[in-house]
């Protein structure tokens, strides 16, 4: 089942948002000082290419006082607006019964938009 929704998500639509992703990380690598950005924002790339089947897992660094600051930081520049993304995307999603799982994996994806930094998509 989730080969079959990786698929369908890639198909329409997860492909292009993993590779906008994946692309304005590269783009904010550029700078030194947005490389740690441009990592989650490829980390966010990656999950959003194959969000079926995997879950958010807090990592044991998540509390230290860098990735606080990133994820403030993250959350007021970049996070905010992704995750709304999400958000509209689940709610037009879940309009449907057969569009329920895609809005699923969007609303999982909502809290990794916000505060990538101390999290993984397992």
């Amino acid at each position: 089942m989730s080969f079959l929704g990786n698929l369908i998500w890639l198909i329409f639509g997860g492909f292009l948002s993993g590779l906008g992703y994946i692309v304005g990380g590269l783009l904010t690598m550029l700078t030194i000082i947005g490389i740690p950005f441009g990592k989650g924002a490829i980390k966010l790339g990656v999950a959003t290419m194959a969000p079926f089947g995997r879950e958010i897992v807090i990592t044991d660094e998540s509390l230290t006082p860098l990735n606080l600051i990133f994820n403030a930081l993250w959350a007021i520049l970049f996070g905010w607006e992704i995750a709304i993304s999400h958000l509209v995307h689940g709610l037009i999603f879940a309009i449907t019964i057969v569009g329920l799982p895609f809005a699923k994996q969007h609303f999982k994806l909502i809290p990794l938009a916000l505060f990538p930094f101390g999290k993984e998509l397992r």
